[in-house]
């Protein structure tokens, strides 16, 4: 039986399995099916369909075929988890209210594997192995907490995932598994049918599926021991950006994030502001002398923090919009390119354009726009061809037998070429993990490097370290889009 509850208007619907005895314990808010209906009263979803049992009939197989049913039909994103959870609201979150509404599954970093806390093995932020009382996981370093969300893209690859885990569920090829087992089965055939799946970790968050009255009581009291407003405060900030912005500017605008959302301030109002800033740091680098040069690199830094705010601003108040996401790419672009102007106007000195300026400081002008509009459309294209895969190859042709194997295979037999084995070495090793965030010349450093440079020495400087390593930048990341696009 299905029932229906109508959330606010977005593109997540959630698929509530109550079929387990479970869900009905008691709690202070009810039983716990009402408590985490209420949690997601309180989150962004389009509406909550609730699974449950129909006259004492159905089973595994049920459960499955109505997961199918209900993605099929689903108008975005849809998320499936069981009633018997025990969790923060804010570890719903991470899934539910993510910006990307990407398929992803909620995993603790604890790798204590247990029958409601199947194991996972997690490789560059995507699960790569996902296990059951069926499938096992060699290596595996985190547990899926029982939380599965399916990008739009993905959707008609959760169904037929579904409906032949239900099938072999019917022939009793998986063995003696159980209705509890519904979404850990649904992760492990979503990754080994090659759909990629994020790792949402939880942190210091609690998400635990309870089995009787004395666990369920223990899960509930253990969520006070978390502060749940710190750690949204924590999450609004990358824990995996550049080294500027995580030590250099980040390290301080999270204690405004607070104050300004008491403000009410908007993250596109700071985006505004970090644009109004970006216009003025260019008019004094137009000025062209010292003291004005190193204001100009003083506002630039400013406005790059208000970059850096805005995100941090849209994730704590989750205040996520088409909009606010175009603006902010779009003023990125527009803030760098008007400071070229007025570093080159500065440097210039009001020489004729045709005569390329002093030194052919327009020209070096424009060839940094240039290489780093090259360079950002190599990096999006990229990006938008593997979504462009993603919807027309969806599940393909997938063969059954990729569900009966117990034992995972290493990344389905497809070796790493040579760069993609250097990049994957890297993020080992901190030290190599920062140089290799740091060679594509993200904007935290670029925006240091303009800063400095043209405080410090002249345009002509800053333009010639902004070729050198952009171009460094450049070749580093085709080679690799490249490389990612042969495998």
């Amino acid at each position: 039986m299905t029932d229906s509850l109508t959330r606010e208007s977005t593109t997540t619907s959630v698929v509530l399995l109550a079929t387990t005895p479970a869900c009905r314990l008691s709690c202070a808010d009810g039983t716990l099916l009402d408590r985490l209906n209420g949690q997601l009263a309180e989150l962004s979803v389009l509406d909550v369909q609730v699974v449950s049992p129909n006259d004492g009939l159905g089973g595994l197989s049920t459960d499955l075929r109505g997961v199918a049913k209900l993605a099929r039909a689903a108008p975005g994103t849809l998320a499936v988890l069981p009633a018997d959870l025990v969790t923060h609201t804010e570890a719903l979150s991470l899934l539910l209210e993510h910006p990307k509404r990407d398929t992803s599954a909620l995993v603790s970093y604890d790798a204590t594997a247990a029958p409601m806390r199947p194991p996972v093995r997690v490789e560059g932020g995507k699960i790569v192995a996902a296990g059951s009382s069926f499938h096992l996981v060699p290596e595996a370093n985190a547990t899926f907490r029982g939380v599965l969300q399916a990008g739009q893209a993905d959707l008609i690859a959760l169904a037929d995932v579904a409906e032949e885990l239900a099938d072999l569920a019917e022939t009793g090829k998986l063995g003696p598994v159980t209705t509890v087992e519904a979404v850990d089965l649904l992760l492990v055939g979503l990754v080994r049918s090659g759909v990629k799946v994020r790792a949402a970790g939880i942190g210091q968050l609690h998400c635990d599926r309870v089995t009787g009255q004395v666990s369920a009581d223990t899960a509930v009291s253990r969520l006070a021991d978390v502060d749940e407003s710190q750690v949204r405060l924590d999450t609004s900030v990358k824990a995996d950006d550049g080294f500027v912005s995580t030590y250099l500017v980040s390290s301080w605008t999270r204690h405004l994030i607070r104050p300004a959302a008491r403000l009410k301030l908007t993250p596109n109002a700071v985006t505004g502001i970090s644009i109004g800033l970006a216009v003025l740091s260019a008019v004094w680098f137009g000025a062209g002398n010292r003291g004005a040069q190193l204001a100009g690199a003083g506002l630039l830094y400013l406005s790059f923090a208000c970059d850096c705010l805005d995100g941090q601003l849209a994730r704590y108040t989750r205040a996520f919009t088409p909009l606010g996401a175009w603006l902010d790419s779009m003023a990125d672009r527009l803030k760098e390119y008007v400071v070229y102007v007025g570093l080159a106007f500065g440097y210039a000195a009001g020489l004729p354009l045709s005569e390329g300026g002093p030194d052919g400081i327009w020209y070096l002008a424009v060839a940094a726009m240039i290489l780093q509009t090259v360079r950002h459309s190599i990096n999006y294209s990229f990006a938008g061809g593997v979504a462009d895969a993603n919807r027309a190859g969806a599940l393909g042709a997938k063969p059954v037998s990729s569900l009966l194997n117990s034992a995972e295979g290493e990344h389905h037999g497809v070796p790493k070429p040579g760069v993609l084995r250097l990049a994957h070495r890297m993020e080992r090793e901190k030290v190599l993990r920062w140089m290799k965030k740091a060679i594509v010349l993200p904007i935290g450093e670029r925006m240091a490097l303009i800063a400095i440079t043209a405080g410090v020495y002249n345009a002509r400087v800053t333009f010639v370290a902004l070729l050198g390593w952009g171009g460094v930048a450049t070749v580093y990341l085709l080679l690799g889009r490249i490389a990612r696009s042969a495998r």
